[in-house]
């Protein structure tokens, strides 16, 4: 049986939630990843009010849509990060300038997420934890041990509460591996679930964009975190080595030709999916793969179109038999 196709919603919140899964019906996707800003969802709300929450599944009901995860990427992002003014961008009118206040404002935000997923009946959240060390990754000036190991203590300080709720609402957090977050790589991301105990209501948001472009093998990533799998992003990328691109992006935006990597739609980068599908074949997913569609230099509707088919052909079943079985008769 194929998995669900899902289409992520962060990247077109500029249109109503409504407009949006009407779009995506008529593209042929299965259901969609709701993300927790726009219009989409409101997560107090939805934590709070049992008519909101009958409003966004009539709405996913009108166009034969389904939701088996939330996105919580902007607030979760403002949970973990040292204030810069950047998170003004994320935060409410009223606390924006206000480190605290934001942070205060994300756990709580965070705490409503788990709520939310509980009522639309989802039991995975994707989405970030930020952290106070990202901009200590390149060691100079100095980063010392003592800093790596506060920061992870931060983390878990902050995030045990929020999983708390998590565990009360029955609902697992997926985070994305990511740079800027406290698990950005292979090994950030293996000391993260050693920092929290391997607690089972963490897990990973398996994205290969963000890993291929930093040299580590999407697929060995999955192999290696198979148990911690929650969910799945389809998004692709594409490296330029080109003698003058470096993969530090040299303060160039995405879509520009001479950046080092640039996210691409499904096909047109460097991610090996047969692989990806080996691997969580093995691992005996069955959860959404849910495409992100990100790519500055196509249009987006033509893309998310291509992205589902492209999806559909390289979702193969894993085999019931074993191809040799027939030449022992």
């Amino acid at each position: 049986m194929a998995r669900p196709i899902t289409l992520f919603s962060g990247q077109w919140a500029d249109l109503s939630f409504d407009t949006f899964c009407k779009k995506v019906s008529s593209f042929g996707y299965d259901g969609v990843e709701i993300a927790c800003w726009g219009d989409h969802m409101d997560v107090k709300q939805a934590a709070t009010d049992p008519a909101y929450v009958d409003e966004r599944k009539a709405i996913l009901n009108k166009y034969n849509l389904k939701c088996w995860a939330l996105g919580a990427h902007l607030a979760g992002q403002c949970v973990g990060d040292l204030w810069d003014p950047r998170l003004d961008g994320f935060a409410p009118a009223d606390c924006k300038g206000n480190p605290e206040k934001i942070r205060s404002w994300a756990i709580q935000e965070m705490k409503y997420t788990a709520q939310a997923a509980k009522n639309m009946d989802c039991s995975i959240v994707t989405g970030f934890m930020g952290s106070p060390v990202w901009k200590y990754w390149y060691s100079f000036p100095q980063t010392t041990d003592e800093m790596i190991d506060n920061a992870f203590k931060e983390i878990v300080k902050l995030w045990t509460p929020i999983l708390d709720e998590f565990d009360r609402c029955g609902v697992r957090f997926a985070l994305e591996v990511h740079p800027t977050e406290i698990a950005f790589d292979y090994y950030t991301a293996e000391r993260l679930l050693k920092e929290f105990n391997k607690r089972n209501t963490l897990g990973f948001n398996f994205d290969p964009s963000h890993l291929i472009w930093q040299g580590v093998t999407p697929h060995l990533f999955l192999r290696d975190f198979r148990d911690r799998i929650y969910h799945v992003h389809m998004k692709d990328a594409a490296v330029n080595k080109d003698g003058r691109a470096g993969i530090l992006g040299s303060h160039l935006p995405f879509g520009d030709n001479r950046r080092g990597w640039n996210f691409r739609s499904l096909g047109h980068g460097d991610v090996d999916f047969e692989n990806i599908i080996r691997e969580l074949n093995a691992a005996g997913y069955q959860g959404p793969l849910s495409v992100e569609w990100e790519d500055s230099g196509m249009d987006r509707e033509f893309g998310a179109k291509e992205a589902l088919s492209f999806v559909k052909r390289v979702d193969f079943a894993p085999s019931s038999i074993a191809f040799d079985q027939a030449m022992k008769k």
